[in-house]
């Protein structure tokens, strides 16, 4: 789950890297904009992120730091910071390279966060009506009338896939838990 609220942040920023006209969003994903305490354990992560956006393909490297009051998120590219995020519950502080294009949102990278990594119930408590959340097979789908529109899926080999079907990018997530790696 981990890797896929980075992945989810890395596929917004890759996407808008690759293009700085995307297309409109099929649909509008909902926004969940949820609190850092309802996260069950602080995370520490740094992660490697594959994005693709049609037929652009990017590396990207994030760190990932969340505890009960904080969310912190740092997306690099080509060894330069694109964005720097704080999230406290109620205020998103962004600080963004001037490379970066419009499109990288970073709100929706926080909730592409919240969708990998938050509990269930939270994550269900926030959608509106008509969206659903469906977890099945190590993964999780946000689904509107029955079509699934954001996809987590376990890889086989521990890695993790975002698809993004409403904004059209994918994600691949390889994480490394720091905070299990100092102990």
């Amino acid at each position: 789950m981990h890797r896929l609220i980075l992945a989810l942040l890395l596929g917004v920023l890759l996407a808008a890297c690759a293009s700085t006209r995307m297309p409109a969003p099929l649909v509008q994903l909902p926004t969940l904009q949820l609190p850092p305490s309802a996260l069950p354990a602080p995370l520490q992560l740094q992660q490697r992120l594959q994005f693709r956006f049609g037929t652009h393909e990017r590396e990207l490297d994030a760190l990932l730091e969340a505890d009960s009051q904080q969310v912190r998120l740092a997306v690099q590219a080509m060894g330069q910071t694109g964005v720097r995020m704080v999230w406290d519950g109620r205020t998103l502080e962004q600080t963004r390279a001037p490379w970066l294009p419009p499109q990288v949102r970073g709100e929706r990278v926080l909730d592409d966060l919240q969708f990998a990594l938050w509990p269930a119930d939270a994550i269900r408590a926030a959608l509106p009506d008509g969206w659903t959340l469906v977890e099945a097979g190590g993964g999780r789908r946000l689904e509107q009338g029955g079509t699934a529109w954001l996809v987590l899926e376990p890889l086989a080999d521990g890695r993790v896939k975002l698809r993004n079907l409403a904004e059209g990018y994918e994600l691949v997530i390889e994480s490394l838990d720091m905070g299990q790696a100092q102990s």
